[in-house]
């Protein structure tokens, strides 16, 4: 049992170990296989060194396990509570009955205008990180769209770039909401449903969207060198026209071939490509688009992340004490910054200012911050620093179930 009275969700370093002995593997060897020190190993399983991305990704590798198993996802009795599980089959349902035509008794889809409507409503419920929302609206709007784009089926049309436009947008959307809560099956489907849809949308930035989501599944499955060759074709195919939305989404990409560039060990092209994206940033200033939220803020927020990489947690702190949100920013960007700060402050043992910033993140994105592993890893952090953890701490570690 927890600290909370509830089952254990434990930490990342236990969760290692136990599938390191069902394999029968010892220390050296599992290193070895993850092409790791043995004290490296040795110290993420104690909870003495902060797992990063990179390493997670390697020893799951090792394991031969998903990264969301070593992160405790999905958080099945989490998910049940808040009945998400119970939308996540339909939105598959939904997913599958992608070009079939609908029976004859099934009404005829709204206009197009009225779809795009509902649609945009989703985005915004999305960035707020409102998950469960977005959820229950997913399959019936999936299903509209899906039907408009085989009535609006004709080679050439505007109408028929607009309907995929939509089913690409609602691809994207599912591949989000799964891939915060760990069911990657689902992600992957959504994904793939984007891709056959981006192309025919009239717009190549959807493309480089896909893309740039798709580098995200590679890197998890630490296939870092094809993600970033993505991320180069992505580039590639689209040039830079002077337009702020297309610049979002170029500099989405500079941050994501950072980040995979680090992972892959080439911390010298990780400078490069971040350096990039906030010279870029700087000329840009914040920009909204395709929900990416390229901006300065998202740069450092970034660059936080690459010094946790590299357990450099005083610094990252050190920049994250320099942000300042825009009062616009949204609430699932500024959930994952209060996140990642609270990450950078119980890794430096301040661990009031680390609760502090769980709670802000918990205020500005519930639900995002409630499922997101790295939350569930500074918690159980805090819980391992002390015999017992004081009451505001219990209360936030049984709220997130850990």
């Amino acid at each position: 049992m927890s600290v909370t009275g509830l089952p254990v969700t434990e930490g990342i370093g236990t969760r290692i170990t136990e599938m390191r002995r069902i394999r029968g593997y010892s220390v050296r060897e599992l290193a070895r296989r993850a092409t790791m020190s043995a004290s490296q190993v040795s110290r993420i399983e104690n909870g003495k060194r902060y797992a990063s991305p990179t390493m997670v990704a390697a020893i799951a590798r090792a394991l031969s396990v998903s990264v969301s198993v070593l992160h405790g996802q999905p958080y099945v009795h989490m998910l049940q509570q808040d009945q998400l599980d119970a939308l996540l089959s339909p939105i598959s349902s939904s997913l599958d009955d992608w070009g079939i035509p609908p029976g004859p008794d099934d009404p005829r889809p709204r206009s197009l205008d009225t779809l795009a409507t509902a649609v945009a409503g989703l985005q915004a419920t999305r960035v707020q990180g409102l998950y469960l929302d977005v959820a229950q609206q997913l399959p019936g709007l999936i299903g509209e769209v899906n039907h408009a784009a085989l009535v609006h089926d004709r080679e050439g049309t505007h109408d028929r770039e607009r309907a995929r436009w939509l089913q690409a947008e609602l691809g994207r959307t599912v591949y989000v909401v799964a891939h915060m809560i760990g069911y990657m099956d689902l992600a992957r489907h959504a994904l793939g449903r984007m891709a056959a849809a981006a192309p025919h949308s009239g717009d190549p930035r959807q493309v480089a969207i896909e893309r740039w989501d798709r580098s995200q599944l590679l890197a998890d499955a630490t296939r870092h060198d094809r993600g970033f060759l993505l991320i180069q074709q992505a580039l590639g195919d689209l040039e830079d026209d002077g337009a702020d939305a297309t610049r979002a989404v170029r500099g989405a990409l500079y941050l994501r071939a950072a980040m995979l560039a680090r992972r892959g060990g080439d911390a010298s092209t990780a400078d490069d490509w971040l350096s990039e994206a906030a010279e870029l940033a700087r000329r840009s200033g914040e920009l909204p688009h395709y929900q990416l939220v390229f901006g300065p803020a998202n740069v450092v927020i970034h660059a936080m992340s690459a010094l946790a990489d590299r357990d450099d947690h005083a610094e990252a702190l050190r920049q994250a004490r320099s942000v300042r949100l825009p009062e616009s920013y949204p609430a699932s960007r500024a959930g994952a910054y209060w996140a990642s700060r609270a990450r950078a402050e119980a890794w430096t043992a301040h661990d009031a200012e680390a609760l502090r910033s769980l709670a802000e993140a918990k205020r500005v994105a519930p639900q995002q911050t409630r499922y997101h592993p790295g939350v569930h890893e500074t918690v159980g952090t805090l819980l391992r620093a002390r015999q017992r953890a004081a009451d505001p701490l219990r209360e936030f570690a049984q709220w997130c179930g850990v």
